[in-house]
């Protein structure tokens, strides 16, 4: 992978913060109406994002160990590498609204989530951190075409240390999205969703993967 990598998964969970919004949204809504007087705690929703986040960094100490074993096989990496670059096209398109590929990529992970999802009324309704922090871990499996995205590019690095910092790079990305999605709650919703704010994040994810496959082909 690229040396700038990290800087470059870091502003692919930055950009896609919309998505982020649009997934995440309920639960880090739920987490401020939960709260005494039902006033947003910024102690609460970072407890959350650290639990989401970690969760982010263990599956890219997976992929990456995974992307480790087939290293040997130069034609293998380089493929994954293509890979990797197709679906952060595909994540642009779909920032983008021009196709719901990711939406079928992102129902893969169901079955997955299906035996996670019930674990999480255990920490509801979240009181304090001792709540938010594990509500946190499980939630980060939550099926979604952004995370799948950067996770191809964590498979791709070529080591488990480089795939959890690939991960941890993307999930420090998206930080701040949720944060002022919890925070702010409609207000920065309404921003998230907006049409250019969807436009231009996708554009550059694209323009990413582009220059990705351009690496490959010259």
């Amino acid at each position: 992978m690229p040396d700038n990598s990290l800087l470059a998964l870091f502003i692919v969970g930055l950009l896609g913060g919309g998505h982020c919004a649009g997934m995440c949204g309920g639960i880090v809504g739920a987490l401020s109406l939960q709260s005494p007087a039902g006033k947003p705690s910024f102690t609460v929703h970072l407890a959350y994002n650290i639990g989401r986040i970690a969760s982010y960094t263990v599956a890219g100490l997976l992929a990456g160990a995974v992307g480790y074993a087939a290293g040997n096989l130069m034609a293998l990496q380089r493929g994954l590498y293509v890979f990797a670059s197709l679906m952060l096209v595909a994540l642009g398109l779909y920032l983008l609204g021009a196709t719901q590929t990711l939406a079928f990529v992102e129902k893969g992970g169901q079955a997955i989530w299906r035996r996670i999802q019930p674990l999480t009324g255990r920490f509801l309704p979240v009181r304090g951190v001792a709540q938010a922090l594990p509500l946190g871990v499980l939630w980060g499996w939550l099926p979604c075409g952004l995370v799948y995205s950067a996770l191809t590019t964590a498979l791709a690095s070529g080591s488990a240390l480089r795939g959890m910092a690939t991960m941890l790079a993307f999930g420090l990305g998206t930080l701040p999205n949720l944060l002022l999605a919890g925070l702010l709650l409609a207000r920065f919703r309404r921003f998230a969703q907006a049409r250019v704010t969807k436009v231009v994040s996708g554009l550059l994810v694209l323009g990413y993967g582009v220059y990705g496959l351009m690496n490959v082909i010259l």
